[in-house]
């Protein structure tokens, strides 16, 4: 299994980010275990946490119908640290899963630590948005 940091490595959200500030971002992360079936965040909820997926799978459901897959790599929660609105899906647990969660709060001291961190984040969540 790739290490957290090898992880962030490949993930295009955090591309832009230099390798010294993916550490620091790496040290505001937790990781967490969720058993089958476990929902991970449900749809309108607040949402204060971004997830990256280490190990598993999991399913995205909007409306009671599932609309997408998660697999290690996979980024999701990202959206509702920023905006602080309600979350647009749930994410529920297929197999045995691991993820990497980042909270609003740890994110922010990390930018306000780093902030042409946040110039790039913003560059990758744009990009990502965009469908790019």
């Amino acid at each position: 299994m790739p290490t957290k940091l090898e992880v962030l490595d490949s993930i295009p959200l955090f591309a832009a980010l230099s390798k010294r500030q993916r550490r620091k971002l790496l040290r505001g992360m937790h990781v967490f275990d969720y058993e089958p079936g476990h929902a991970i965040v449900r749809q309108g909820d607040e949402g204060e946490t971004m997830f990256v997926v280490l190990e598993g799978e999991a399913r995205v459901i909007r409306r009671g119908r599932t609309v997408g897959k998660l697999l290690p790599g996979d980024v999701f929660g990202e959206v509702s640290v920023f905006d602080a609105r309600p979350r647009t899906a749930s994410v529920q647990t297929v197999t045995p899963t691991s993820c990497l969660a980042l909270h609003r709060d740890e994110l922010r001291k990390m930018l306000a630590d780093e902030p042409r961190a946040a110039w790039a984040l913003l560059g990758s969540l744009a990009r990502r948005l965009r469908g790019d």
